[in-house]
Formats: structure tokens, sequence, C-alpha cells
């Protein structure tokens, strides 16, 4: 086709420096997810924090982040429609990734934890409806996302809150906390080992060419359950206190045993993140690439060009050092006040929400899943234990995110229809 003989290297150009910019807002915005309970809770300093997210995120957007991505996110919008039209298509991922690359950027700025597959759908679903049919959207997915708002920070909030209460009851409102640390937080370690890995294999392996079965995949994930339980059976019965200890530095003691524990979830949270939610800005990305090589014609998967997941893998990097710190604010100290044992348990709830989420296809943001489980964490202490202005202000950017993207997204594509004479 003459458009893409014209315009090809520009237009990969073009959408490798917004994929950039989208990757960008992915590490400002989305990392805070793993890591915003750590700092919250004092197990990590911000600056350990984004060290320690730059190095998990990049491993799992670069070595996991698949060869082959879909073309369109989550079947949003149906590709037959640009079947005669694909430079609509290249020109509408283009915008896409603009468009939600300014949100998340406006969004970190202002340090609100927004959903990065969200910004990227609605930014799909604006350009689709608006510059080429209302019909290729897949409006009955739109609406399970809207559904999703409120469905998993709910089942997240209610595992953060029964995880923080089991181990309230029995661990810290006991004569001795750390006679009944030694006896439960194996426990506490094994679940975080299963459920950890699940989602490591779920999210992250996968990618690798290392895909499981799912019965491999669970017993793998109890071998390492119990491994983990021993191995915490072990290094807290090797922990020596003072037995005249009052119980509340007994209670500070076992405090650091979670945040250690703490540690170790938020890598693998980094881990899983970086192989999964790299793909938004991938995918599009890919998509570009993969018409623009071919002349125009459209598959359902694009082959991965080699430069493609560094890039995306650098971006979130650079968004993360840039403008992390703002929305790790927001969820590890802005919602509720964290100690290690807390945010131990929101953390963990994401997590068993995540595996939940993946067994059953409910759609699912990361985001408002670990927002819910801190909130299921501050509600444990009553509502008064909750920011209440911080939280209306997360709820209304969840609200804003699909129409912000979806406008941007407009706006953006007949700008670049303008200028390439489309």
């Amino acid at each position: 086709m003459d458009f893409f003989e014209s315009y090809g290297l520009i237009l990969i150009l073009l959408a490798g420096g917004v994929g950039f910019i989208m990757a960008w807002g992915i590490g400002a915005n989305d990392v805070a997810n793993a890591m915003g309970t750590s700092v919250g809770s004092k197990a990590l300093t911000i600056k350990q924090a984004i060290f320690i997210a730059m190095i998990f995120e990049f491993a799992g957007a670069y070595l996991a982040g698949g060869e082959v991505t879909s073309t369109i996110r989550k079947g949003i919008i149906d590709s037959s429609f640009f079947t005669d039209i694909p430079e609509l298509l290249v020109l509408g991922m283009i915008s896409s990734l603009l468009a939600a690359g300014i949100w998340l950027a406006v969004a970190s700025w202002l340090g609100w934890p927004v959903s990065t597959t969200h910004s990227i759908i609605g930014a799909i679903i604006g350009f689709t409806a608006a510059g080429v049919s209302m019909d290729a959207v897949s409006w009955d997915k739109v609406a399970g996302i809207v559904g999703s708002w409120v469905v998993t920070p709910a089942i997240s909030g209610v595992i953060a809150y029964l995880i923080f209460m089991s181990a309230h009851k029995l661990i810290f409102q006991t004569a001795s906390p750390f006679e009944s640390a030694k006896r439960y937080v194996p426990f506490y370690m094994a679940l975080a080992g299963f459920v950890m890995s699940l989602v490591t294999i779920k999210k992250g392996l996968k990618h690798v060419g290392l895909e499981m079965s799912a019965v491999n995949g669970y017993i793998l994930a109890v071998i390492i359950a119990v491994l983990l339980g021993v191995l915490g059976k072990w290094y807290i019965g090797r922990m020596k206190f003072s037995g005249s200890e009052d119980t509340d530095l007994q209670a500070a003691n076992v405090e650091k045993v979670f945040a250690l524990l703490m540690v170790v979830t938020a890598c693998c949270m980094a881990f899983a993140h970086g192989s999964n939610d790299v793909a938004n800005a991938i995918g599009p990305l890919a998509a570009v690439v993969s018409v623009v090589s071919s002349g125009g014609e459209i598959n359902a998967n694009a082959k991965l060009a080699v430069w493609i997941l560094p890039l995306g893998g650098l971006g979130i990097v650079a968004g993360l050092a840039l403008f992390g710190h703002r929305v790790i604010k927001t969820i590890g100290q802005g919602i509720t006040h964290l100690t290690p044992s807390r945010g131990f348990a929101a953390e963990l709830a994401a997590a068993c929400t995540v595996v939940i989420a993946s067994g059953t296809g409910l759609p699912i943001s990361t985001t408002q899943t670990l927002v819910g489980a801190v909130l299921g964490v501050g509600l444990a202490r009553g509502v008064s234990a909750l920011n209440l202005g911080i939280v209306r202000n997360i709820v209304v950017s969840w609200v804003v995110t699909l129409p912000a993207g979806a406008i941007l997204s407009i706006i953006s594509f007949y700008i670049l229809r303008a200028s390439f004479g489309v």
C-alpha cells in the first residue's frame, strides 16, 4: 500500500516513541502496587523500593514479557472492521499509546493510583468508537471492566481483612506474641510461598516457554510452600529474645519478621507485574510494527521485534525512578497507617485475588486490587483509620480513567489523520 511505503519508518519511530511514553507511565503509576505497602510499613525506604522494583520489573518485562503478544488488548475491539482500513488501526494504536501515556503521567503527578490496563483500553475504545464504528467495540467487555471497579477491590479487601484479623487474633493479641509467632508465622510464610509461586507461574513463566499444566503448577507451588514453611520455622526458631520483654516489644520484634516477608512478596509481585503489564505498552506497539511491516495485513498475534521488549522494560524503569515515589506514598501512607503485618496482609490478599481472577477469567486491575486490600486492612481497625479524602480522590480517578483515555485518544487520532492526510 502506498501509505505504508511512504510513511512506514516514520510510523514505526512514532509508535516506538509513544510506546516508551506509555511504558514510562506504567512505571510511574502501576509499580506502586508492588512497592507501596513495603514503603508505607517502613519495611523498605523509597530508595530501596525503587532500586528493587527496577531490577524485578525490568527482569519481568524483559525475560518474561512474551515472544508473541495479542495485538488488540483483551479483545476489546473487533479487528475485522479494520481489514480494509489498516492505516486507521495503526494511527489509532499510536493515538492510544500517547493518550494513555499522557493520562498516566498526569495521574502519577497527582499521586493517583489508576489502572494502566483501563487507561489503554479506554484509549482504544475512544478512537474506535469515534473514528471507525461504535459496532467495532465489544461493549459487553466494557461493562465487565466497569463491574470490576467494585468486584476486585471488594474481593481483595475481604481477603486482606481476614488475613490481618487472623494474625491479630493468633499472634498480636496473645499474652506472648513472640511465642505465638513461632507457632503461626511459618503457616503465613507457606501461604505466601504458595500464592506467590502461583502468581509467578501464571503471570511470568508462561511467557518464557516454561508454561506448565495447571496440575504441575499447583504441585510446584505446594512444594515451594512446604519448603518456605519449614525454612520459616527454622529461621524464627533461631531468633532469641528475652522472655521478660513486655508484650509491645515482643510485637515489634514479630513485625520485623513480617517486614522480611514483605520484601519477598514485593519482589514476586514486581516480577509478575513487569511480565504482565508491559503488554499494555508493547501490545499496541507490536500491532503497529506488524501491520506496517506486512504492508497493511492485520494478524491476531504479532511476533515481537527484538527491540520492543527492552524498550518497554527501560520505559517502566525510567517512569518508576522519576515519578514512582508519588503514587508509592499514596498507597503506602495516604490511605491508612501500615505496619509490616498489615502491609503483608494487603500484599498477600492482592496476590490471592490475582490468582482467583486468572483462574476465573475475571477482568482485573492490579491497582484496584491492591487499593481494595489496603482498604480492607484499614477497615479492620474501623472507618476512622482510613483517610476518606484520599479514598474519595482514588475512586474518582478510577471512574475518570476510561473517559479520559478515550477523549485524549480521539483528539490525538484526528490530529494524526489530518497530519498524514488519511
